[in-house]
């Protein structure tokens, strides 16, 4: 079996279309992954994907790079909180918050703090998504090592968290904020009406035809005026053709149709 049928049974088992992923990346992480679980080729592996539900999960979570922390790049987070949401709020007292991607909820929990500073958490509502099921568990959990909280400041640690030894778990308030849910990015539907659209540190592993699609998607799910804010990885080539004008670093507004 060759890497093409490979992708065509990983489509098959998960709806994970690896075509849409750079792929000479993404081959390099798979073969990396089937030598260290000591297989010698795409056919034994697939076998063991569809007889062992640890090895699939393994996988699936491998090839979505969850790579998380709370207040990544922590000047982001102040234009969003100093400038972004008081814009925002502006327009609507209530906003529509959708974290994509979210992996094991660092970001949507993050989110929800930066917005307390501007309404109280009953106010707050976050829908958070992935495509791994298994980093959804986590980010339901809410527990999270002293590592994963180096870069948030400490009067949110105080507020949302209590500790347990070495472990941090996240307040049964903050929780109630953010709504957990399963979404593939590249097939399923997008949430509509969106104030705010968090997409940051994963469309660099997508081809460019697949960020042109999102790119449009993310359009249609965002209000008119609506932000887009992505990674410092990042950034939209020709944003114009998706009508999303560049306000700040990293953000973008929507200013029409496409």
């Amino acid at each position: 079996m060759e890497y093409e049928g490979f992708k065509k049974e990983i489509l098959k088992m998960s709806d994970i279309n690896l075509s849409l992923y750079k792929e000479k990346q993404m081959k390099r992480r798979i073969d990396s992954l089937i030598r260290k679980n000591g297989y010698e080729n795409y056919k034994e592996y697939v076998q063991a994907l569809k007889q062992d539900s640890n090895q699939y999960n393994e996988f699936i979570n491998y090839l979505t790079i969850n790579v998380s922390e709370f207040y990544r790049n922590p000047e982001q987070w102040e234009v969003l909180r100093d400038q972004i949401i008081p814009m925002l709020l502006q327009r609507s007292p209530v906003l529509k918050v959708w974290s994509t991607a979210c992996s094991t909820g660092d970001e949507p929990y993050t989110l929800a703090m930066v917005l307390s500073e501007h309404m109280p958490l009953n106010r707050i509502k976050i829908l958070a998504t992935d495509i791994d099921v298994e980093a959804l568990k986590k980010a339901r959990t809410g527990v999270y090592s002293a590592k994963s909280l180096e870069k948030l400041p400490e009067k949110y640690i105080r507020s949302f968290f209590t500790t347990d030894g070495n472990l941090y778990h996240v307040k049964d308030e903050l929780k109630q904020c953010v709504d957990f849910r399963h979404i593939n990015l590249l097939k399923d539907p997008y949430p509509g009406n969106c104030d705010l659209i968090v997409c940051r540190n994963v469309l660099i592993y997508f081809t460019e035809e697949a960020k042109s699609q999102m790119y449009a998607k993310f359009n249609k799910a965002l209000k008119d005026r609506g932000v887009l804010f992505i990674g410092s990885t990042e950034q939209i080539i020709m944003s114009a053709r998706y009508k999303l004008t560049p306000i700040k670093t990293f953000f973008y507004i929507k200013d029409g149709d496409i």
